[in-house]
């Protein structure tokens, strides 16, 4: 076959497979289910896998030679994608292409063919790609992807560039998003903590200025590493801005409040327990610890009015934080 019919041929099992949005309901009840927040140091977030739809460029191209639904695609289909992906410089394709495999990447059983071919180094080659919508179907495909234990092993050789395009990306935007969904799966293990140690005030800085789903995704990642105690002093030692204190306010919506409070009881217990253990670090004074802990007192007072909040686990997390501090300070 010529290039131009791998190329039409190849085209049209992308296209056939875009349209298969409508298949994935499954997986949007799993996204519903992850917005779920439990309590405890041991909670960790993660993402379930997502579809998404392509941005409607080109004419659709019917052929009955490939199947009509992107869980349908076999080893050989994938394996083509992924070849074309490689060898193509048409951004309009590379986009489509990044979406489909996105979209495959939503049914476990795609994960090892994709790993076995090589995909998800061809897929992260994309990460520093300029074309921002590339950028971010990347990050959605390696997300879906990450659902895999053994592709996160591949996976982590990019976390700096996912890091990366969260800081550098503008604020909000698709592309941060797309990278912090990827770092909440990253951060549901230990295995990869250190690996962030270097942007946590990044992430901190992200998250004074974000909007409310950028300070849900952030956080969803910062209570994954805080449920690591090895991660307490980073996390402590990291410069933050001071505003951030105004994460308890009860004006903040439930999702930002369970977060925000269970990322600062897991950080009091930790500190907790690293007195008793070695003593206490000492912090700077525009370090995360000095934000929340170096005045308890004033801490106190703002988490205070968080008992009146009509919601049973709010107050259950402001009832921990309360008294790991009361105990640290003991």
């Amino acid at each position: 076959m010529s290039h131009a019919g791998k190329l039409t041929a190849a085209r049209s099992l992308l296209t056939a497979a875009l349209g298969a949005g409508v298949c994935y309901c499954l997986y949007r009840v799993l996204a519903a289910r992850s917005k779920k927040c439990g309590s405890g140091a041991g909670l960790r977030d993660r993402v379930a896998g997502m579809t998404v739809t392509a941005g409607g460029r080109g004419s659709p191209v019917q052929s009955e030679n490939f199947p009509k639904c992107a869980g349908n695609l076999e080893a050989h289909h994938l394996e083509s994608l992924l070849q074309l992906l490689s060898g193509s410089s048409d951004s309009s394709a590379v986009e489509q292409i990044l979406v489909t495999l996105c979209n495959s990447a939503a049914f476990s059983v795609n994960h090892d063919i994709i790993r076995n071919l090589d995909g998800l180094h061809i897929i992260g080659g994309f990460l520093s790609h300029p074309d921002l919508k590339i950028k971010a179907g990347a990050l959605n495909a390696l997300n879906n992807l990450s659902m895999n234990l053994q592709n996160q092993e591949q996976i982590q050789a990019f976390i700096n560039e996912v890091l990366k395009n969260i800081t550098e990306s503008a604020l909000n935007s698709e592309v941060q998003l797309a990278g912090l969904r990827l770092l909440i799966n990253m951060s549901v293990t230990n295995n990869y903590h250190e690996k962030m140690v270097d942007y946590i005030p990044n992430l901190l800085h992200v998250l004074d200025g974000g909007n409310d789903t950028t300070k849900i995704h952030v956080l969803k990642v910062l209570v994954n590493l805080s449920a690591n105690p090895l991660m307490s002093v980073p996390l402590l030692a990291a410069k933050a801005p001071s505003a951030l204190i105004c994460l308890f306010d009860s004006s903040n919506t439930r999702d930002v409040l369970i977060r925000a409070l269970t990322f600062s009881a897991n950080l009091s217990e930790n500190l907790g327990r690293e007195q008793q253990c070695a003593g206490q670090a000492r912090y700077k004074e525009d370090s995360l610890y000095a934000v929340l802990f170096e005045d308890p007192a004033a801490l106190q007072r703002n988490l205070a009015p968080l008992l009146l909040f009509p919601d049973t686990e709010i107050k259950e997390q402001v009832k921990r934080c309360i008294s790991a501090v009361r105990s640290k300070n003991s």
